[in-house]
């Protein structure tokens, strides 16, 4: 039995289970990407009352000559689905983008091949390494936007300090080296309960930075981000503490339900009668 203690390891599920993992490399199928829609967004939308996001601007910043890379908290079983519904829903504002995101133990959702997924197997260094150069081969191309998660693992919400594998320094490295140069932007995501009775989402798009030159370091290149990333998350969640939630935009919001409606009725009721 799973006890509270055992939530987070820090030896990843492909290496715990000691299974080979089949490689598949990622595919657009329009079928599939309808049903992902429909299906991903139909679940976001069942389980949170509403999804905000900031600062879509700072995509338009990007050099639209490379390919993107988003790196976000990893701190549950939501991200993956979020970071779909970012593409698919919220960048088609600025045009068509195809998907890409590493997977562990993918094997047990083989579709999601068809929806720009691709497995990583964390058993041994080298099948570990196959899938990251093949990520890396991945961003040749301008359209597309690479969901990372820098941290390789599932880790508590707001863990401190934030701890980067090296994934995201290899990815930006050969990008640079191969293509050109690859854009960087983080996205600060926090999954909360404001005023509703179900918990509401807010994703803050960061600056990005755009990497032309491979000569780089990259333990000193991931610990910079570390650091960095970790302030941008803490700002959004100072913002969100204080009740700061200017410049956000509702991809979606809850209508009321009737008993709510009544409750907010009978509020301003309430507000009318001290008034007078």
């Amino acid at each position: 039995m799973l006890t509270p203690q055992h939530l987070y390891s820090e030896i990843p599920p492909t290496k715990i289970r000691n299974r080979e993992e089949k490689f598949r490399k990622a595919k657009n199928v329009p079928f599939w990407h309808f049903m992902g829609n429909f299906i991903f967004f139909s679940m976001i939308k069942n389980r949170f009352y509403s999804l905000m996001y900031k600062n879509l601007e700072n995509f338009e910043k990007r050099n639209k000559n490379f390919a993107t890379v988003f790196y976000a908290p990893h701190s549950n079983w939501w991200d993956g689905m979020l970071g779909y519904i970012v593409i698919y829903f919220i960048l088609r504002k600025t045009g068509k983008f195809r998907m890409r995101l590493m997977i562990e133990e993918m094997n047990r959702f083989p579709l999601f091949q068809y929806i720009g997924c691709f497995p990583i197997n964390k058993k041994s260094a080298q099948s570990a390494m196959k899938s990251l150069s093949y990520a890396a081969d991945t961003l040749k191309d301008p359209d597309i936007a690479f969901w990372l998660f820098p941290q390789g693992i599932i880790r508590p919400p707001h863990h401190r300090p934030e701890i980067f594998q090296s994934g995201l320094a290899y990815m930006a490295k050969n990008a640079a080296k191969k293509f050109g140069g690859v854009n960087l932007i983080p996205v600060a995501t926090n999954y909360t309960f404001l005023r509703q009775d179900r918990p509401e989402i807010l994703l803050e798009f960061g600056e990005p930075e755009v990497i032309t030159n491979p000569e780089f370091d990259r333990k000193e290149f991931t610990h910079r981000h570390e650091r960095a990333f970790e302030e941008f998350l803490d700002h959004q969640q100072n913002n969100i503490s204080r009740g700061d939630f200017s410049g956000y935009e509702y991809l979606y919001k809850e209508k009321l339900h009737w008993w709510r409606q009544i409750e907010s009725k009978l509020k301003s009721i309430g507000i009318k009668n001290k008034e007078i």
